[in-house]
């Protein structure tokens, strides 16, 4: 509500990294997330959820599992005009509807997923019986293209780098005028064996694991076990972990020789003894990052021209 978000970021309580902009690969651990961040609300302040804006398809039904999950005590629902696809969300839409990953109460408890994956996810009986009393509060616009999200698709892409331009605005000296390339500042070293490493979205091969993680942006998280390195190489996690994040960085460069990732963040110290965890998801350094570093000669690393469209 103050302004654009790059304009005011601050640290949340509690934070996870998901990895990706969009949770249609994974619904299963998005909402394994929404939970475990839930769980830190102690209830002393009002709290107000700000869903996505997927409301199609499964994007709907993934939304009535929260609702039901997260038990709000209203429900905003903002309309498009002269679009009919989505039902009011009143609580006995909700009750009785059947979501993604949850049913509806004249259904079977769950649906049938994999029994390992979804064990979480049974209800009891009990909490079957408590239906959702929240208040809908339903907003609808009589006026052409209200709501239409085009250009914030658009959009998106854009802020999304703003927002780590901005985080990454907090490596520079408060000094105006004073901004230095990324190549100018001093990363933290980190010996391979100090922190796990998981690549989110994809599987790669351990071979090519520091293919991918060089030159990346990474979560700095923290996982509740210890890192144990059985080898002088890098600690690779089998799971992705669903644990705290305490910031973000770039993996600057790799070191080899002396096992050591070389990190640039602004995370202070005082959380970075906590980190213990490196997690590399589907989220790119922006391009102006990369092609805009000032002071370089000859060819940039990991930018090129040369390719072919058709390979």
């Amino acid at each position: 509500l103050p302004g654009p978000p790059f304009t005011h970021q601050q640290m949340p309580r509690k934070m996870v990294y998901y990895g990706q902009t969009s949770c249609e690969q994974d619904t299963e651990r998005y909402l394994d997330v929404v939970k475990y961040v839930f769980s830190c609300y102690k209830k002393e302040v009002p709290l107000i959820i700000n869903t996505m804006g997927w409301v199609k398809g499964e994007g709907l039904l993934l939304l009535i599992d929260t609702i039901r999950l997260l038990s709000p005590s209203h429900v905003v629902q903002m309309d498009v005009c002269d679009w009919k696809a989505m039902p009011p969300l009143t609580p006995e839409h909700v009750h009785f509807s059947a979501g993604l990953h949850t049913k509806g109460k004249q259904q079977s408890k769950c649906k049938q997923l994999g029994a390992a994956s979804m064990e979480s996810w049974k209800y009891s009986e009990e909490e079957d019986l408590s239906a959702p009393q929240h208040k809908l509060l339903y907003v609808h616009p009589e006026f052409p293209r209200a709501g239409v999200a085009g250009e914030v698709r658009v959009h998106s892409g854009i802020l999304r780098d703003m927002s780590i331009l901005g985080y990454l605005g907090h490596l520079q000296s408060p000094d105006i005028g004073a901004v230095l390339p990324l190549h100018c500042l001093v990363p933290y070293q980190v010996p391979f064996s100090a922190v796990a490493l998981r690549v989110i979205h994809t599987d790669v091969a351990p071979s090519n694991i520091m293919y991918a993680v060089n030159a990346s942006w990474v979560g700095l998280c923290c996982i509740p076990e210890e890192v144990r390195c059985q080898s002088d190489g890098p600690v690779l996690l089998t799971q992705t972990p669903i644990c705290d994040c305490l910031g973000f960085g770039i993996v600057r460069g790799v070191d080899m020789e002396k096992k050591l990732y070389h990190i640039l963040t602004p995370v202070p110290p005082e959380s970075l003894r906590l980190v213990n965890c490196l997690l590399l998801g589907n989220i790119a350094i922006p391009n102006c990052v990369l092609v805009g570093q000032q002071g370089i000669e000859g060819e940039i690393p990991y930018v090129t021209s040369d390719y072919n469209y058709s390979i």
